[in-house]
């Protein structure tokens, strides 16, 4: 499945820090947990990427608007 592909599957995202100082993004599915540790620079880096690519989601439905 590639990034632009639409899923059936349901997910459920938390987002928080851990005892250790890291940044944890954990999805949890029906039979799947995917906990992933980011120091906070790389989640500065991911939160960055999130927001630009919210803003070219924006622009792509702006454009199917017109």
């Amino acid at each position: 499945m590639g990034i632009d592909k639409e899923s059936d599957v349901e997910a459920n995202l938390q987002i928080g820090p851990t005892s250790m100082g890291m940044v944890r993004i954990y999805i949890e599915g029906q039979g799947f947990e995917v906990p992933m540790d980011f120091d906070p620079d790389e989640a500065d880096e991911i939160a960055e990427e999130i927001k630009a690519a919210a803003q070219r989601a924006r622009a792509a439905n702006m454009k199917g608007k017109r």
